[in-house]
């Protein structure tokens, strides 16, 4: 085969392998969205139950706690999956199903985490086993798991840019590596992003076709005046506090995991209920947050500051809850939803722009849970405009200088700036993911 034949199947493949990692994940967030629907919208309008979530995130909590006693921790996190793909290139299959399902179930019982734990290590999955068939054209052909994160990671966030940047950092915290392709460097960065191209297609064009897709919305109406520029650093240390809580949180909650050693039936109840009260209290600080932000769009006036700055704190803290009691999952989305829930709280008490105290907010948020601003900014351009990305990175920054002991900066380092997917505790005995 020629060198230029050779070539042109290579990126052909790529794109391939990013419309799969794009349908896939189309049809994971249609299943999502079709069981949420039923669940959580049609059921409680027959029934008119006040105290539905209750009920609901108890159930899920046995249903959740019985599929990881019986077929262990899956998914991985988003970091994990991408430390074992640097490590071997490559990620084992033989637990696809378990991952997608267990990424599903939590979700579908209205956990407040984000899907790309379990889409990222079914996609690296797949990729591998792709790799694995192609081996008789020659070792370039083999090792596809890092392009299939890169796929998903942009076709999961709508955000090109971070997935371009999550395999060649190394991890979502941004911690830089060099590629493993084994391949030129500038022919990584095309086969990248020719598999981000498939990734983005496939599923734009499956949503074109069929509807349905992920995504949180975009804030396109940012202004920036005296006022917006008096509070940028004000509001960014007040939601940078915030993202330390989510650090601290995990401590705490995570210690609690370890102490209850290995029941996961019982963590994952107790998770549960924590979920299903909050969500009593504060509907939107339940599920992952897509859904939530568009509605929250429409009908932030009518709520009142109080209740969104308290729905944006307590939404940190009941995604540690379900990270560390087993409802495994991510971390990005709903703390971006924590963030924009208190971005609309302060504009409702201040009278600023709100597009811009939604910037500000999310962005010094992320930034002190990540501790990476670039990373963090590379990932919010799916929400907010070009335009707003000098605001993002200065209140990233601000975030992410605040400091935190160094015990959890490593801890920030190794699970992509935070104590996220997993329990925060390392050493529980039932939170690293079983190898059956």
């Amino acid at each position: 085969m020629g060198k230029l034949i050779r070539w042109i199947v290579y990126l052909v493949v790529a794109i391939v392998l990013g419309a799969m990692a794009g349908a896939l994940t189309w049809v994971f967030f249609f299943l999502m969205n079709t069981g949420i629907e039923f669940l959580w919208v049609r059921l409680p309008e027959a029934i008119g139950a006040w105290w539905w979530p209750l009920p609901v995130c108890l159930v899920g909590g046995v249903v959740i706690g019985a599929f990881a006693k019986r077929f262990g921790d899956y998914p991985q996190t988003m970091n994990e999956v991408m430390a074992e793909v640097k490590a071997t290139n490559r990620y084992e299959y033989t637990h696809l199903g378990s991952s997608f399902v267990g990424a599903l179930l939590p979700l579908l019982f209205g956990g407040s985490i984000g899907p790309e734990a379990g889409l990222t290590g079914v996609i690296a999955g797949l990729c591998t086993w792709v790799g694995d068939r192609l081996r008789f054209l020659g070792k370039e052909f083999r090792d596809w798991a890092e392009v299939g994160t890169a796929a998903v990671v942009s076709a999961v966030f709508s955000a090109p840019l971070f997935g371009l940047a999550v395999p060649w950092a190394g991890s979502a915290d941004g911690e830089e590596e060099a590629f493993r392709l084994d391949v030129p460097k500038a022919k990584k960065v095309a086969v990248y992003l020719c598999s981000i191209v498939g990734a983005l297609g496939a599923m734009i064009g499956l949503g074109q076709l069929f509807g349905g897709g992920g995504g949180l919305p975009r804030f396109d109406q940012l202004v920036l005046g005296r006022q917006e520029l008096e509070l940028l650093v004000p509001l960014a240390l007040v939601c940078g506090v915030t993202g330390l809580l989510y650090h601290a949180s995990g401590r705490v909650i995570g210690a609690l995991a370890s102490v209850m050693g290995n029941r996961p039936v019982v963590k994952a109840v107790l998770g549960g209920i924590v979920l299903g009260l909050a969500g009593v209290a504060l509907p939107f600080s339940m599920f992952a947050g897509e859904t939530q932000s568009e509605v929250l769009m429409e009908t932030w006036v009518t709520l009142g500051a109080t209740t969104l700055l308290l729905t944006g704190v307590v939404k940190v803290l009941v995604t540690q809850t379900c990270l560390s009691m087993g409802w495994r999952g991510g971390h990005f989305f709903p703390l971006i939803f924590a963030g924009i829930s208190m971005g609309y709280g302060f504009a409702a008490l201040t009278g600023a722009n709100p597009e811009f105290c939604l910037c500000v907010c999310t962005a010094a948020l992320m930034g002190a849970v990540m501790r990476q601003p670039l990373m963090c900014v590379l990932l919010l351009c799916l929400c907010f405009p070009a335009r707003s990305i000098v605001v993002m990175l200065a209140a990233a920054a601000i975030g992410s200088i605040l400091p935190l002991p160094k015990s959890w900066l490593a801890k920030a380092s190794r699970e992509g700036g935070a104590s996220t997917d997993a329990a925060a505790d390392p050493t529980s005995a039932d939170e690293a993911p079983a190898k059956k």
